[in-house]
């Protein structure tokens, strides 16, 4: 990742290098880290070339037990090879919030990891943008990763509201647009989400959410006003289709929706 979205702290501890560490010994922690692609440490393990694994980093735990933090695919590659040790990096002292933070420390560089799955750890990490989001959405009955009735796909869409705007628009933009459309896939479309967040940003303290949701219903349903944004963002050109550009236009059409029927004196600029 070029510019990490979260703040990582980590208490002085101990650290020892180039341990030789029994594979069988190691376990994973899913909620410090992401799932385990059985289908990557396969691939990893066709090719494996002992002498270029370099060192994993492991956590030792107070009761002696050891939790692989990062590299948990060449660990798992080594397990399938056959091979009995690894070598290894080992924290001691650090709970499983801190090692997730060790995790996103060792990975931030890296776009190996997904936003989703930075956003996963992150709230095991205690991350304070994390932490906000997943309140906000936990309000709402709502899932983040996939697109569904009730769960919302735009990670970056969320996480990205969230920084800039605050807790409290995403949670005024959710209830919006769902008392527009409803629950229902498209409602929590991105491209809508940061539209309306970017109107409320800017306006929301002379909007009345409820009557911005009327106004937006009217206009059409959230497919349609998905589309629109997307044919309005083409339209401007090849440099203008990008997401940034997409939100602004849905913002427009926010802006349109709100002024509609309003005397000049009334209208949002």
């Amino acid at each position: 990742m070029a510019k990490s979205r979260f703040h990582y702290i980590l208490p002085e501890h101990r650290v020892e290098y180039g341990v030789e560490v029994e594979i069988d010994t190691l376990k994973i922690d899913t909620e410090a880290q992401r799932n385990l692609n059985v289908k990557r440490a396969e691939s990893i393990a066709a090719g494996l070339i002992v002498d270029a694994l370099g060192s994993i980093v492991v956590s030792e735990r107070g009761d002696g037990s050891r939790y692989v933090v990062d590299g948990m695919h060449r660990t798992e590659a080594c397990r399938i090879k056959g091979l009995k040790t690894i070598k290894a990096e080992i924290h001691y002292g650090l709970n499983q919030q801190q090692e997730a933070t060790l995790f996103l420390i060792k990975n931030r560089e890296s776009a190996k990891v997904s936003t989703l799955d930075e956003y996963k750890v992150g709230l095991t990490a205690g991350d304070a943008l994390c932490v906000s989001v997943d309140r906000v959405l936990k309000k709402h009955s709502l899932g983040l990763g996939s697109s569904s009735t009730n769960s919302v796909g735009a990670v970056s869409a969320v996480l990205r509201i969230t920084r800039q705007y605050g807790p409290e628009i995403l949670d005024r933009t959710l209830t919006v647009v769902e008392t527009a459309w409803g629950r229902d896939k498209e409602t929590w479309d991105g491209v809508i989400l940061g539209g309306v967040a970017m109107f409320l940003g800017r306006h929301g303290q002379k909007i009345d959410d409820q009557e911005l949701a009327k106004r937006m219903l009217k206009r059409g349903l959230a497919a349609r006003w998905r589309s629109e944004a997307l044919t309005r963002a083409s339209n401007g050109g090849y440099n203008n289709s990008g997401t940034g550009s997409r939100e602004s236009q849905c913002y427009q059409m926010v802006v349109e929706s709100w002024n509609k029927g309003r005397t000049a004196a009334n209208r949002i600029n």
